[in-house]
C-alpha cells in the first residue's frame, strides 16, 4: 500500500492508477476516504486517477494536533502528494470537502490546478446540511453489525431513492470498522473538534466565491444531487452563471452522488476530455 510522508511527519495513504491521460486527483468527503471513488474509478480509463486518504482518515496517520485537520493543511498535503509523484499540475475531482480543498488551492497554488469537477459542493455551504453533519461526525455508530449499518443507511438517509441494497452494503464497509464491541468510525474522532472550530453554524455563512472566480478559464464541472442539503439550487445556478462549466443534477440523490450514475458519468467524461494531458514536473 503506497504512502508518502508529509512535511510535518504524517504517513498518508494514496493510490495511483498510472496512465498517460490527464491527471485527476480525487479528493473525498469530510469524514470519508479514497473509497469514495471506488464506483467511478473503473469508468475513468482516459485519465490518470490518483486518490488519497486525508490525514486522520482511512489508511492515513492520525494527527496529534487536531487543528491540522483544516482546509489549508489538507490542501498542502495534496500539493505534497503531487510533489512526491513528480507532478507539476493536476485537475481535481472534489467530493464535498474535496471541492473546498480545490477552492483553497486557488489561493495557495492556482497555477497547479488545471481544472475542477465539484461533486455536490460549491462556494457556499448550506447551514442546514452542515448541522446534519454535526449530529454524527466523530461519533461511533449505534449499529452492531455492518448489515445493520447498511440497512440503516438505506432507510434513514433522506433524499436517496432507487439505490440497490448492495450499494449500501459497500458503503457500510467503506466507512465503518467491525470490532469486538460493535462498529467504529474509520477516522479520528477529533475531526469533530476541528470542524466545530472551522465552521460555526451559528455564525453568518461565509463563502468562497473569490476563490471560485479564479477558476474561470479552466475546464470546470459541477454535479448536484437533486435533493442536496449542502449545495443549494441557488449556488448551483450561480456557479454556472459565473464561469462556463459542465453541469448536471443527479436524480434520486442527495449529498453526495456516488459518481457512477449516468448523469455523473456523462459530465465526467466530457470534463476529462477538456483537460490538458499531465506532464511530469
Amino acid at each position: 500500500m503506497p504512502h508518502f510522508t508529509t512535511s510535518d511527519g504524517l504517513s498518508l495513504y494514496y493510490d495511483d492508477t498510472g496512465g498517460s491521460g490527464p491527471v485527476v486527483l480525487c479528493l473525498s468527503g469530510l469524514t470519508r476516504n479514497a473509497t469514495d471513488f471506488d464506483y467511478v474509478r473503473p469508468h475513468l480509463k482516459d485519465a490518470r486517477v490518483i486518490r488519497m486518504d486525508y490525514r486522520g482518515r482511512g489508511q492515513s496517520d492520525w494527527a496529534e494536533d487536531f487543528s491540522t485537520y483544516s482546509l489549508p493543511r489538507e490542501a498542502q498535503d495534496a500539493l505534497e502528494l503531487l510533489d512526491h509523484l513528480g507532478l507539476e499540475k493536476a485537475a481535481i475531482l472534489g467530493t464535498s470537502r474535496g471541492g473546498l480543498i480545490a477552492l483553497t488551492l486557488m489561493d495557495m497554488a492556482p497555477d497547479r490546478i488545471t481544472g475542477v469537477c465539484f461533486n455536490d459542493v460549491g462556494p457556499v455551504i448550506e447551514t442546514v446540511g452542515l448541522e446534519v453533519i454535526l449530529v454524527f461526525i466523530g461519533r461511533n455508530p449505534i449499529w452492531s453489525t455492518l448489515a445493520d449499518a447498511a440497512e440503516a443507511l438505506a432507510t434513514r438517509l433522506p433524499g436517496f431513492h432507487n439505490v440497490p441494497d448492495s450499494r449500501w452494503a459497500e458503503e457500510a464497509v467503506h466507512h465503518f470498522v467491525k470490532t469486538n464491541t460493535g462498529l467504529e468510525i474509520n477516522y479520528d474522532p477529533k475531526l469533530r473538534n476541528a470542524v466545530l472550530a472551522e465552521f460555526d453554524p451559528k455564525a453568518p455563512a461565509g463563502d468562497m466565491w473569490p476563490q471560485f472566480n479564479k477558476l474561470k478559464g479552466r475546464p470546470l464541472a459541477v454535479l448536484r444531487g437533486e435533493n442536496s442539503d449542502i449545495l443549494s439550487q441557488e449556488t448551483y445556478t450561480e456557479m454556472q452563471s459565473r464561469a462556463p462549466m459542465l453541469a448536471a443534477e443527479v436524480k434520486d440523490r442527495a449529498h453526495v452522488p456516488f459518481l457512477d450514475e449516468p448523469e455523473s458519468l456523462h459530465v465526467l467524461h466530457q470534463w476529462i476530455a477538456q483537460l490538458p494531458t499531465g506532464e511530469p514536473a
